[in-house]
């Protein structure tokens, strides 16, 4: 079990859990970087066509979703879903090469991003999303987040209480939430235990240069690393926050 994480000798505060998504869009990166400390929460029930294995990219013909094929079955967590059939990769791959290949950065992330689809088969979901999550937050220039895992602790609650004892376990102080956990987390829960809450908004994201119009926000992330490259962080709240610590 995890308890004393530091920063610069300094005692981290600021956390947040997330079950890992496939290629998640800019909001989950945006969470990432606001924290100094991020758990994956791959030990709750995998639940069959979510984000955890996909997500959309922009195509000439419209949003495209890309799906990793993991079955139907629901009684499994996600960090137990084994992927038998490696077709995925390079079909995904050649999607994001028709679509992306003429965005003014394609060419700058291609090497990785190719080498992540045909370099290597990928047989479970969870290692293969915390792979791409924490290499495409370096990419965007997060050097001072640092990741864990929910199984390297101790936990025994449900729901919300889960998310306070992991919390408590990683000695936080603050926790930062998407919005969608209003509906099962208690604040007064929070309160007692000494830790603020703070609600991530994902509203009034500015757009960028964006290939096939109308402009989309909520899709994958891959859109604004290929079509801003460097700039992409302009586009992120978290990067633009004047009162991160970095």
């Amino acid at each position: 079990m995890h308890t004393n994480y530091e920063r610069h000798g300094e005692p981290m505060k600021k956390v947040a859990i997330l079950q890992s998504d496939y290629i998640p869009w800019k909001g989950y990166f945006d969470i990432i970087n606001m924290v100094d400390l991020f758990i994956f929460h791959d030990d709750l029930q995998y639940t069959k066509n979510d984000w955890r294995n996909r997500n959309r990219i922009k195509t000439r013909n419209g949003l495209k979703w890309l799906t990793i094929p993991c079955g139907t079955s629901e009684k499994r967590l996600i960090c137990q879903v084994e992927i038998a059939d490696d077709r995925w990769q390079e079909k995904h791959w050649a999607l994001i090469r028709e679509n992306y290949s003429k965005s003014r950065h394609f060419n700058e992330y291609r090497v990785f991003f190719e080498d992540f689809y045909l370099g290597r088969k990928w047989n479970n979901l969870s290692e293969l999303n915390q792979h791409l999550i924490k290499s495409i937050s370096r990419i965007l220039g997060n050097t001072h987040t640092v990741f864990d895992d929910s199984r390297n602790y101790k936990l025994t609650r449900s729901k919300g209480e889960r998310v306070v004892e992991l919390l408590l376990q990683a000695g936080a102080t603050e926790y930062v939430s998407g919005p969608s956990a209003k509906d099962y987390l208690d604040e007064e829960y929070f309160e007692k235990n000494n830790m603020s809450l703070v609600w991530m908004d994902y509203s009034g994201y500015p757009e960028y240069t964006q290939l096939f119009p109308p402009f989309e926000h909520a899709v994958s992330i891959l859109d604004l690393i290929f079509n801003e490259g460097e700039n992409a962080t302009n586009f992120m709240k978290s990067f633009q926050m004047a009162n991160i610590e970095l």
